[in-house]
C-alpha cells in the first residue's frame, strides 16, 4: 500500500515537474527583477535566523529573513558547488549529466550543453536582461595552444568515464585568449567571473569571457599544511595584481555598478550572484577580523552578510525593492569537521549529521531564504522539502508562461507556497554525494543507498556485515540528526523508496 502511494505521488509530481499554471504573461514593465545570491560553503547553522546559537552575527541576513520567507528544509541538489550550479541554472540534476560524481576542476569544459535551456535563457527569452557575477565553476571552453584533438588523448588532461574534460595542464592553455561557452551560452548577456573556486587555480577574473589582465604571475600556494582551512590556496597560475583577500568585495562593487546601470531602464533583470564564499581561502578583510566567535571561518561569514547588506542596501537606494525578488542560498553545506566544533563550540550545520561533500543533511540542506515585498509574506517560514533546481519552474511561474518541452526535467514550481497556498505532500527530491551516493526524500523519510557519508565524513562507506542493514532510513521528523536508522525495521519504506529513486534515475 505505502509503496504504490508513494510511486503514485512520485508519477503526479513528474507530470507537473516541467509545466506552469497557465497565468496570462505580463508586460515586461511589470514583471519582477530577480537578484538570487549564491554563497559558497555556508552552513544552515551559521545564519542567526536558522540557529539563534550561531557563533556568527549575520544582521543582514536576519533581516532578509524578517522581510520574507525563510525555507527550514530546502536542499541543494548535490553536496558540492560544480552539480549544484548545474542543477539551480537548468532545473536538472546534474548527475544526469556526463558529470556523475566530483567537481570540475582548474580546466574543466564547459558542463552545461550549449542548447540546453537555462533560468538565464528562458529569461532571456522574455525581454530580460541577465548577468552573472561570480564564481562560475560550471566550466570553460579555454582555447588551446593544441587542437583539442591531439592533446585530448595525453595524460595531461583528466577525463571522466564519460568522456568529460575534468581538468587539464596549464601549458595547453592559451590564457592570452577569450575563452569560448560558459556563461555566454548558458543565456547570460554579461558576466564577470572567476573561473572556479577560490582556492583552484587559474586566478583571475574574465570579463564577457575576456581575462580582465594577463595571466602571467605565479603563486605558490598558501597554507598548504592546514589541511584545507584557513586562508588555504593551490599554487599555480594568477592575473597580474590579482588579491585574495579583494575577490569577494569585487564582486559585491560589481553588482552594485550592475544594479545602477539597471535602475533607469524599462527591462527586467535577472542578476545572478554566486559569491566565492564563505568557501576556502577563509580571507576577511581587516574590518572583520575578530568579527565573530568561529574563528577565521566565522569572520568571512560575517564579511559574507556584509555584502548582501550592501546588496539591500543598493536594491533599497535604487528603489527596486518593492519590484524585485531577492533569493538567498548556499551551494552545499558547509566545510566544519568535528575538530572545529569542538575548538569554537559553533556547529555550522547546526544540528545536522554530517558537512560539505556528505549525504547527510549536513552536506545538503541549505538556508534559502526569499523576499517579495506585496507577494510574500514578511517574517513567515515554510517546512516544505524542495530543493534549488526548483527556481527554474518557479520563475517560469512568476512570469507565467510554460517551460518548453525538456527544460526543467527537475524543476517543480515552489510559487504557490511563496505565496501561502495550501499545498500537496511533499514531491520526491533526490540527494547526491561528492562520491556519487544518492538518497531520494519523500515526506519525513530519508533513504541513502550506502551506509557511509559518500563524502568527507567518516566513514566514507562501510561494508555491511552478514544481517546488518544495507543503508540507512530515516524518519528525519522524528531524528533530524539521523542518529537512529531504522532501515531493517521499514523493510516497507525501504522497497518503496527504493523504487521512487529508480523511476526517478531512469527519467
Amino acid at each position: 500500500m505505502m509503496s504504490a502511494r508513494i510511486v503514485s505521488l512520485f508519477v503526479a509530481a513528474m507530470a507537473v515537474c516541467s509545466c506552469v499554471r497557465q497565468a496570462p504573461v505580463a508586460p515586461a514593465s511589470n514583471r519582477p527583477n530577480f537578484v538570487y545570491i549564491l554563497a559558497d560553503d555556508l552552513g544552515f547553522g551559521d545564519v542567526r535566523a536558522y540557529n539563534p546559537e550561531s557563533k556568527i552575527p549575520t544582521p543582514n541576513l536576519d533581516r532578509l529573513a524578517s522581510e520574507g520567507m525563510r525555507f527550514t528544509d530546502a536542499h541543494s541538489p548535490s553536496s558540492v558547488c560544480t552539480p549544484t550550479r548545474y542543477g539551480l541554472l537548468t532545473g536538472r540534476y546534474a548527475w544526469r549529466s556526463p558529470l556523475t560524481s566530483g567537481v570540475l576542476w582548474s580546466y574543466g569544459r564547459s558542463l552545461i550543453e550549449p542548447d540546453r535551456p537555462t533560468v538565464a535563457s528562458m529569461l532571456q527569452g522574455h525581454s530580460y536582461a541577465t548577468a552573472v557575477i561570480g564564481k562560475w565553476h560550471l566550466g570553460l571552453d579555454w582555447q588551446l595552444n593544441e587542437p583539442l584533438e591531439r592533446v585530448i588523448e595525453t595524460d595531461r588532461v583528466t577525463t571522466n568515464d564519460n568522456g568529460l574534460v575534468m581538468d587539464m595542464e596549464h601549458d595547453l592553455i592559451d590564457s592570452m585568449k577569450p575563452v569560448e561557452g560558459g556563461p555566454a551560452t548558458a543565456g547570460f548577456d554579461h558576466s564577470f567571473i572567476l573561473p572556479s573556486s577560490l582556492d583552484i587555480p587559474p586566478y583571475g577574473f574574465f570579463e564577457n569571457n575576456a581575462p580582465v589582465a594577463p595571466m602571467t604571475e605565479l603563486t605558490e600556494g598558501n597554507d598548504l599544511d592546514t589541511g584545507g582551512t584557513g586562508a588555504f590556496w593551490r599554487p599555480g597560475p594568477m592575473m597580474e595584481g590579482f588579491d585574495f583577500y579583494q575577490v569577494l568585495p569585487t564582486f559585491t562593487e560589481k553588482a552594485i555598478t550592475y544594479l545602477e546601470s539597471r535602475a533607469e531602464n524599462q527591462e527586467p533583470f535577472f542578476l545572478y550572484l554566486p559569491l566565492a564564499a564563505p568557501h576556502t581561502p577563509w580571507v576577511p578583510t581587516e574590518a572583520h577580523d575578530g568579527s565573530s566567535g568561529a574563528g577565521t571561518y566565522g569572520d568571512f561569514v560575517n564579511m559574507v552578510d556584509a555584502a548582501v547588506g550592501e546588496i539591500l542596501e543598493s536594491i533599497d537606494r535604487l528603489q527596486l525593492s518593492e519590484n524585485t525578488i531577492v533569493v538567498f542560498t548556499s551551494d552545499n553545506g558547509p566545510f566544519w569537521g568535528p575538530e572545529w566544533i569542538e575548538r569554537f563550540g559553533h556547529r555550522a550545520a547546526g544540528a545536522l549529521r554530517g558537512m560539505k561533500a556528505d549525504i547527510w543533511e549536513g552536506g545538503h540542506r541549505v538556508p534559502f531564504i526569499v523576499r517579495w515585498p506585496g507577494q510574500i509574506s514578511a517574517g513567515s517560514s515554510s517546512d516544505r522539502t524542495t530543493t534549488l533546481t526548483n527556481w527554474f519552474a518557479t520563475s517560469a511561474d512568476i512570469l507565467g508562461v510554460p517551460l518548453d518541452d525538456g527544460a526543467g526535467q527537475d524543476s517543480i514550481s515552489i510559487l504557490p507556497e511563496l505565496l501561502g497556498e495550501v499545498h500537496p505532500e511533499d514531491d520526491p527530491v533526490v540527494h547526491h554525494s561528492f562520491e556519487g551516493v544518492f538518497a531520494v526524500r519523500q515526506g519525513p523519510w530519508k533513504l541513502v543507498e550506502d551506509r557511509g557519508s559518500g563524502g568527507f565524513s567518516e566513514p566514507v562507506h562501510y561494508e555491511p556485515q552478514p544481517g546488518e542493514p544495507e543503508g540507512q532510513l530515516y524518519n528525519l521528523d522524528e531524528d533530524p540528526s539521523e542518529e537512529r536508522n531504522v532501515y531493517l525495521d521499514r523493510p516497507d519504506l525501504v522497497r518503496a523508496l527504493s523504487q521512487t529513486l529508480a523511476t526517478i534515475r531512469a527519467q
